[in-house]
C-alpha cells in the first residue's frame, strides 16, 4: 500500500481515512509526550482489528502539513513505538516501521516514520478497551460486534484456524519448491489454481488474496516471520533442573515444519547419552527411542493451537528425561487418558499435508514412508517403545488448560556400561 513515495505524499495531501492516520510528535526533552502514548496503543490496535493500513507520524492531520521528527530524536520514537507495541497492546502487535525523508511545501527536506500496520490475525485489546476504524477515527467496539469479530478470527469460527489467511502475505511469500512438491499428476496446471485447491493460498473477507496459516506454515522458508510463535525452542541441560546456568545446547528451531520436525529430532539425538555394554558383543542402549521422539515431535507440530499468539513448542533435554511442551489444551472431547485410543486432530490441513511430505527422520524401528500417520498409532508407538527402553510410561500432563506436557524417562545406564 503507497509503496511509491509520490503515492504516500498525495494520499497525505488528502487526508486520513480508513487505512491513514496521521499524528503529529510532540517532545518534553528526550520524551515523547504527544501523542498520549495510550492513544497511540488504541489507534495502532483499531488499525490492526479493521484493515491493513498506515500511520504516520511527524504530520499535522489537521492542515496536512509536513512537520517532521527531529533526526536526533528519531531513535527515541522508535522505541517509543516498539514499547506501545510489546507492553500497550495485548496479544503484542507486530507492524513495521519506516523513516522517510520527504519534502514539506517550502521543499525543505523532513523526515516522517511509516508504520505499516497489517490486519491481524488476533483482536487486539489496547489500554482504553477494544477498538476498530470507522473511517478517519476509531471507535470502541460494541459487545455484539467484538463476539463477531473474536468468532471471525478464533478457532471457533466455521474456517479452521489452519485454513485462515495470514495478513501482509502474498503468494510470492510461498516457495514453489516447497509447494510443488504436494503436486500430482491430477493436479490443476495454473499454479494460482492449485494453490487455492490445497488451501494453501484464500481469500480474505476484502477478497484479497493471502497465504494461508498452513501455506505459511509449509510452504514458506521461514514461517517464524509472519508467525512469530511458529518454531520449536530447543534446550539441553547439564542435569535435571531447569538452569540457564547449566546449558549445554540451545536452538530455535526455525522453518518449514517437516524440517522443524527433523532438526528437532537432531537436536535430541545429538545430545542424548548413548551407554553401552560388551556382552560379549558391543550393546549400544540410547537415552531415547528415537521413534518415540519423531512421534513425540509430529504430535506437537502438528496437534499445536498455533491461534496461540506469544506461545511456541518447547523441548527441554535433561539428564534423566525428555519435556514436550505443547500449546493448546487437548482438542475436541478427548482426554488425557484416552490419548492412546482416540484420534482427533485440531488441523486437519496440517496434518494432511505433513501425511504428504516424505519421511525425513532415521527414526529407529519406524515404519513410516510419510511423516504424518492418520490411523492414530502415534501416542501407542511413544508409549510402548519409551516404556520398552526405560521401564516407565511417558506422562501427559495438561498444564492450567492451555498447555500439553509429554515427559519420556531416559533410560539408565545398563550393568557394566562403558
Amino acid at each position: 500500500m503507497y509503496e511509491n513515495l509520490s503515492d504516500l505524499l498525495r494520499q497525505i495531501a488528502l487526508g486520513e481515512d480508513s487505512v491513514l492516520e496521521l499524528k503529529s510528535v510532540e517532545f518534553s526533552g528526550k520524551k515523547v509526550v504527544g501523542p498520549h502514548k495510550d492513544g497511540m496503543a488504541d489507534e495502532l490496535a483499531a488499525m490492526a482489528n479493521t484493515a491493513t493500513g498506515i500511520i504516520v507520524l511527524g504530520v499535522d492531520d489537521k492542515s496536512r502539513e509536513i512537520e517532521g521528527i527531529p533526526l536526533e530524536k528519531l531513535d527515541i520514537v522508535e522505541g517509543w513505538l516498539r514499547s506501545i507495541s510489546n507492553d500497550s497492546i495485548q496479544p503484542p502487535l507486530d507492524c513495521v516501521i519506516r523513516k522517510l525523508i520527504v519534502r514539506d511545501t517550502q521543499g525543505e527536506e523532513k523526515i516522517i516514520l511509516r508504520i505499516d500496520v497489517p490486519r491481524s490475525l488476533f483482536v487486539h485489546k489496547s489500554p482504553n478497551g477494544y477498538f476498530r476504524r470507522t473511517g478517519s477515527s476509531r471507535r470502541e467496539m460494541t459487545p455484539d460486534l467484538l463476539a463477531r469479530l473474536f468468532q471471525q478470527r478464533s478457532q471457533t469460527r466455521i474456517i479452521r484456524f489452519d485454513e485462515q489467511t495470514v495478513p501482509g502475505t502474498t503468494l510470492t511469500d510461498l516457495n514453489p519448491k516447497l509447494w510443488n512438491r504436494f503436486r500430482t499428476v491430477l493436479s490443476p496446471k495454473s499454479d494460482q489454481e492449485f494453490l487455492e485447491k490445497m488451501k494453501l493460498i484464500a481469500r480474505d473477507e476484502d477478497n484479497a488474496m493471502h497465504a494461508t496459516v498452513s501455506g505459511i506454515l509449509l510452504t514458506s522458508d521461514a514461517p517464524e516471520l509472519f508467525m512469530p510463535n511458529a518454531f520449536i525452542q530447543a534446550v539441553c541441560y547439564r542435569g535435571s533442573e531447569k538452569n540457564a546456568a547449566y546449558q549445554l545446547d540451545a536452538k530455535d528451531i526455525t522453518g518449514p515444519l517437516d524440517a522443524q520436525i527433523k532438526d528437532a529430532c537432531k537436536f535430541v539425538e545429538r545430545n542424548m547419552r548413548v551407554y553401552a555394554i560388551k556382552a560379549p558383543n558391543r550393546i549400544e542402549t540410547p537415552q531415547f527411542s528415537m521413534n518415540a521422539v519423531f512421534e513425540a515431535v509430529v504430535n506437537a507440530v502438528a496437534h499445536r493451537d498455533y491461534s496461540m499468539y506469544g506461545s511456541k513448542i518447547r523441548l527441554h533435554l535433561f539428564a534423566d528425561r525428555l519435556e514436550i511442551f505443547s500449546p493448546g489444551t487437548i482438542p475436541n472431547t478427548m482426554t488425557i487418558d484416552s490419548l492412546s485410543e482416540r484420534q482427533s486432530s485440531r488441523n486437519e490441513l496440517i496434518s494432511s499435508l505433513l501425511a504428504r511430505c516424505a519421511m525425513n527422520v532415521n527414526a529407529v524401528g519406524s515404519q513410516r514412508n510419510f511423516i504424518m500417520d492418520k490411523r492414530g498409532e502415534g501416542v501407542p508407538i511413544i508409549i510402548l517403545e519409551s516404556e520398552k527402553l526405560s521401564g516407565r510410561k511417558p506422562v501427559y500432563h495438561l498444564l492450567d488448560d492451555a498447555e500439553l506436557k509429554l515427559t519420556i524417562v531416559a533410560a539408565t545406564p545398563p550393568h557394566g556400561n562403558e
